[in-house]
């Protein structure tokens, strides 16, 4: 019988078999199985064990029935739950649109395990945006997929992406460059930002949180010179916040906002569009950089790259980004339960 002390362990879902998804799990297992919190696998028995003989990782797969038995078996191998029959055959490097069904597969799983209180959190490896659309899924992204299923507005999920020096929110994401402007207003940045405190209080123990919030143009619309959108959209959002009482600066060019004197200001940055966000966080902190989804009643976070196509199944791939993800849903699930 499991012990009801103890935490709940955290739901990993598999990512796309043919990329580094399964390595990478394995790999984190090897370098957590003592003193982490315990996690276990949404589906994909065979690729897994398939994965560890090809790379020659040497990690046991212990396969079980349900969450609850996770505990006791991450001692020995890591836990993987049993999924449909007939895992796709494990084809590193060479995605196909079975691995594609099991990765949508693992991931509602985890999915179901974090809201029925299963699972602590969840911790999805990466996907095939393009894969999964094959296999119907219709959703830009992960993150949207979570709000929905969640039972929120798209709007409610925010991006985060946090390594160990810097936390960075793009406040549009996956949408052309040339739209960014016609999506930005006051009501979306203050939205997100509120989203943004209130997370970073809850889930990072952060009593006051610091935000900093980017300019859009070069020098931030140097007076009007290069670009209005600060003065009609970003200031006046900063000026509302700071009435509400939220600590906030801004608008700063994009160019001195992550300088190391700046970083030592601010908590979080919210950047206006995907690449001013993303750059820098995988510049700096590549191999630790996780993807945090905040606003939603689970936990959600992923290390922040891709499939890693062209060097899967080549025991090239480094699992410090999954090591980080996989850490860093343990310490937000802490410090939720003892809110």
């Amino acid at each position: 019988m499991a012990d009801a002390s103890a935490p709940l362990p955290l739901a990993l879902s598999l990512g796309d078999p043919a990329g580094i998804g399964p390595e990478i799990i394995l790999r984190s297992y090897l370098q957590l199985k003592h003193g982490a919190q315990p996690f276990f696998v949404t589906g994909g028995a065979h690729v897994l064990a398939a994965a560890e003989e090809h790379c020659g990782i040497g990690c046991p797969v212990v396969v079980i029935s349900d969450p609850a038995e996770a505990l006791a078996a991450f001692t020995d191998g890591l836990p993987v739950m049993k999924g449909p029959a007939g895992d796709p055959r494990y084809t590193p490097g060479a995605p196909n649109d079975e691995g594609a069904a099991l990765a949508l597969h693992s991931l509602a799983e985890a999915v179901r395990c974090a809201i029925a209180s299963t699972a602590a959190a969840i911790v999805t490896a990466p996907v095939s945006k393009a894969g999964l659309g094959r296999v119907g899924f219709e959703y830009p992204g992960q993150t949207e997929f979570l709000a929905e299923v969640c039972g929120l507005d798209p709007e409610d999920a925010v991006m985060m992406l946090a390594g160990p020096s810097l936390r960075t929110v793009p406040l549009t994401v996956h949408v052309a460059l040339a739209a960014v402007p016609a999506l930005l207003s006051p009501e979306l940045i203050v939205h997100k930002a509120r989203i943004v405190a209130a997370a970073l209080k809850r889930d990072f123990g952060l009593a006051a949180p610091r935000l900093a919030i980017a300019g859009l143009n070069p020098h931030s619309g140097e007076d009007g010179q290069f670009g209005d959108e600060e003065a009609r959209f970003i200031a006046p959002a900063i000026a509302a916040l700071q009435t509400e009482g939220f600590d906030v600066i801004g608008p700063i060019p994009g160019d001195a906002l992550f300088t190391p004197r700046m970083r030592a200001t601010y908590d979080a940055a919210l950047c206006m569009y995907h690449d001013q966000a993303l750059i820098p966080i995988k510049a700096l902190e590549f191999d630790e950089g996780v993807n945090v989804t905040l606003g939603l009643p689970i936990i959600r976070t992923s290390p922040d790259h891709g499939t890693a196509f062209d060097i899967a199944g080549k025991g090239l791939a480094d699992p410090g980004a999954m090591i980080a993800a996989i850490r860093l849903a343990g310490t937000m699930a802490a410090a939720r339960a003892d809110a």
